[in-house]
This record gives structure tokens, sequence and C-alpha cells, in this order.
């Protein structure tokens, strides 16, 4: 049916939770890309078919936040979308059914991406509260009786609002408490946590004091404040000294901080797909195409974020490559203990053969060609935003070097892992 081809992208400058983005939920910042995305790229309206979407932290009155974006940018109504989560890796996914969507010959020209406002994660009620308020207020023959009759039935302990948390229901652990015990069992230190981490900052710096970023970023105006035209995370003057200030925050004793790990982040990124043969028709020139992806998962109880080290190797498998072929590396940064326990598992002969049953390591990932521009702990991780965000900056790369192929690998919650590989398009 054709190749899928990614002809731009864009993203809203990415900012710490609880900040210049919180009267934005994440339809509303999704809005803010997708407008900047056809403004940047001039794509008539009407051309559009499809908007997939990712996202983790979904509105409750309305979960399908990609045909709300598509009705808020004012696109033709007749424009099919749908909205896709797989934690962490919602982005890639979006734009991996996209694509495949596209070879299919299900559309020709497909919007995919992601967004998330932690600022507007939901406070939940107990389930108590839930249980023995639902059937009064849900009931249409309700009365002032039966409302008075449930607040004598409700105790302190119901009306306490649960804070939103980020832990594993199968294990009850947060993914930091998860990512501690990587780094224990991996041998992971603190020192070599931080080191990772100002590498990060320090290539995030240098790209956008280089201006790498300024085609992906398009403005992003709130409505109760000034407009935002940089990512605000990046902290481009830290030094291992400063970060070995920094106390443990999910263990005592532990390896993890606030600086080694990523933080809570608001954002929105996309991408846009189209079919080769189309693309050219309307005057297009690729970035770059899938060559494979793949998609795995591990015990959550057993190295909770290991599974790109799965994931990554399979999409190499798919596309006929070894890891020596790769000119490029873009790992997600949830936490610096975790990527560097990956990049120690695929490094790894007894790992590769136990966990994947191979003859040997997949190999060792040069610190030259991974995570060039910096990653999620410089940059920031809007959940649903990531794998996009990813994606447009690999695709934008092998456009800008004359490179070839580059590796994605992406962790995420219930131990999902996601690898890709970009190819460049002649």
């Amino acid at each position: 049916m054709g190749r899928a081809v990614i002809v731009g992208g864009v993203r809203t400058p990415f900012v710490r939770a609880f900040a210049e983005y919180t009267q934005m939920d994440t339809i509303a910042l999704g809005v803010a890309a997708v407008r900047g995305l056809l403004q940047r790229t001039g794509l008539p309206y009407a051309e559009v078919e499809s908007i997939v979407w990712g996202g983790v932290i979904l509105p409750v009155s309305a979960p399908n936040v990609g045909r709300e974006i598509g009705l808020d940018v004012g696109l033709p109504r007749t424009t099919e979308a749908m909205t896709v989560t797989r934690a962490c890796a919602s982005g890639l996914q979006a734009i991996t059914l996209a694509a495949a969507a596209i070879e299919r010959g299900e559309a020709d020209v497909v919007i995919a991406g992601g967004s998330d406002s932690t600022s507007n994660a939901p406070v939940t009620m107990p389930e108590s509260f839930v249980q023995k308020a639902g059937p009064v207020v849900m009931s249409s023959k309700s009365g002032p009786r039966d409302y008075f009759r449930l607040l004598r039935q409700l105790s302190r302990s119901d009306l306490l609002p649960r804070a939103p948390k980020i832990a594993e229901r199968t294990t009850g652990q947060v993914m930091g408490e998860s990512a501690e015990e990587m780094a224990k069992r991996n041998g992971i230190t603190r020192e070599a946590q931080d080191d990772f981490t100002v590498l990060s900052h320090h290539r995030a710096a240098a790209a956008i004091q280089s201006g790498r970023f300024e085609d992906e970023l398009v403005p992003v105006e709130p409505p109760d404040g000034d407009g935002v035209y940089a990512d605000t995370i990046v902290r481009g003057a830290t030094s291992v000294e400063k970060l070995a200030k920094l106390r443990p925050v999910f263990k005592e004793g532990g390896t993890l901080t606030a600086g080694n790990s990523s933080a809570l982040t608001d954002g929105a990124a996309a991408v846009l797909l189209m079919n080769e043969e189309k693309a050219h028709a309307l005057g297009f020139t690729p970035l770059a195409a899938f060559r494979s992806w793949s998609y795995a998962a591990v015990d959550p109880a057993d190295q909770l974020l290991i599974a790109p080290a799965i994931a990554m190797p399979k999409a190499l498998g798919r596309a006929g490559m070894l890891l020596s072929d790769v000119d490029l590396v873009d790992i997600h940064e949830a936490f610096a203990a975790q990527v560097l326990s990956v990049l120690q598992a695929m490094a790894s002969d007894s790992f590769c053969q136990q966990r994947m049953g191979l003859d040997r390591a997949v190999g060792t990932i040069d610190p030259a060609i991974l995570n060039v521009h910096g990653g999620s702990i410089a940059l920031g991780h809007p959940f649903g935003a990531t794998g996009a965000r990813m994606v447009l900056t690999m695709a934008n790369e092998l456009a800008a070097t004359g490179k070839e192929t580059a590796l994605l690998g992406i962790c995420a919650a219930g131990g999902l892992g996601a690898g890709a590989v970009l190819e460049a398009v002649a």
C-alpha cells in the first residue's frame, strides 16, 4: 500500500507541573501542538484524515483526547480520531499505529502524538465514598432525605481525597522505588547516575544554545500568563557537585534523587505522517520512516523498567540489523538508574541469553551516539508526549546530519517496553 513517512512535527516547550501550563489540560496542550503543526507545515485542514493520540492522564469527562483536539482545532468533523494509552510509551504507540494504518491503506494523512498535563491529574475520592455516594447521586429518585442519610453514613476517611500516585497496581510500588531496586540489583552507583544526569542536561543545553530545537518548538500562550517559547527544566549549569547535595527521595539511604530522576512535566508533541506517494504529491519532503518497531513486557515485580533491553533488540532483529549498524540511539530517561540498567542488560551475555534466548550480548552502546541532545531527565517527561518527542527529534536529526538509522527505546509502567528503528528516507 506504500510506505508511511514522517514529514514534520512540532512540540510545545516542556515545563514543570504546576507552573506555566497549570491552567491548560491535556486537550489544550494537544491543541497547541496540533494547531502549531498545521501552521508550521501549511497543510490544508481538509487533508487530515485521522488523529491518533497518546495519553496517560486522561480527562474523566473526555477520555478520547484525540477527538476533542480535532474538534477544538477546527479540523473537519469527518476527521476520525482515537486515543491510546501504553503508559510512558503512549506517544510512540500512537505514531506506530498511524504508520501501520497508512501502510495498510486505511489513510494517507494522519496526525499522531501525545500530551499530558500532570498539573490537572484528577484528585479522586476513596472507593468507600464512591460506593456509598454513587447509588444516591446517580439515582433520579434521590431527594433531600437520601442525601442527609448519606451524610450520616460517611466517615472522615470517606471524605479525604487521594493524591494521584504513580504506583504499580500489582506491587504497590511507585516507579522510583522500583528503580531503586534496579539500581541496587545492577550495581548502579549514585555517582554513575549523577554523571549521566549532568551529561543529559549539558547536551540538552547545548542543543538549545545551537538552535537545534527551534524547528520543533512552537510557542504556547497560556490563558493566564506570558508566552512560553523554550523548555524550562533544562539546567545547563548543573554539575556533579551540585547534584551530590540532593537527598534521596524514594528510599532512605537510596541513590535516586530529584536531580537524577525525570520531573513531573506538562507538554505535548505532534507528528505528521503520510503515505510516501501522497507526501510527494503535496510537496512534502519526508524526514524519516520506520524500519521496524517492537513492544515487550516483563514481570512488574522483576525489574519494572528493564523491558526496553528486550524491545530494542527485537526491533533491531525485525529490521535485520545489529546494534553496530545503528548511527544514533535515543532512550527515554525516566531515571538515570533505569537507563544505565538497560545499557548494562543489553551488554550482558547472561541477560541476553536468559531473557531473550540469544547466543551473546546485544552489545555496548557508544555514549557518543546515545541521547545526543539530552533526554527526559533534562527536557522533562509529559507521559503521553515523550515518545512523540523522541521520534520527532530523531527524525529531524537523521534529516539534518545525513545519518541513516536511529534506535529508540522507552520504558513504561506495568513492566512494558518499546523499541523502534527509524531510517532516513532517500
